[in-house]
């Protein structure tokens, strides 16, 4: 029996939701990846295979702010963005993290500013 490291959790969870989970033009995949820095979203198209649209930690007005609330503005930014490209649905993809914490503001904050799933 091998005991499996915390990042090969997270990976066969990942790999297992995104089995079921897949994103289309109309309704995109809204993917997070947390880092210790910063979170990432991305809404995928994977039949073209094309990001719809995304936000990054890294931005001016996200770097300032503290990691909840730079996940929260992450997600009213992505709302606000796929607005602007005619998006009102998404699927949710967490990416194998737990939905708590940072993972959860971010959903909360892509509510708020609009984004339905």
């Amino acid at each position: 029996m091998t005991v499996m490291t915390s990042r090969q959790r997270r990976q066969r969870r990942r790999y297992r939701v995104r089995a079921k989970v897949s994103g289309s033009a109309e309704r995109p995949r809204l993917s997070v990846y947390r880092s210790n820095r910063g979170i990432f979203a991305q809404l995928i198209d994977d039949v073209e295979g094309k990001t719809l649209a995304s936000a990054n930690w890294t931005e001016p007005e996200l770097k300032a702010l503290g990691k909840m609330e730079q996940a929260r503005k992450a997600g009213e930014l992505i709302a606000a963005r796929a607005k602007d490209a005619g998006i009102g649905t998404c699927v949710f993809d967490r990416s194998g993290y737990r939905y708590h914490g940072r993972v959860k503001a971010l959903a909360e904050g892509a509510r708020e500013g609009g984004l339905e799933f």
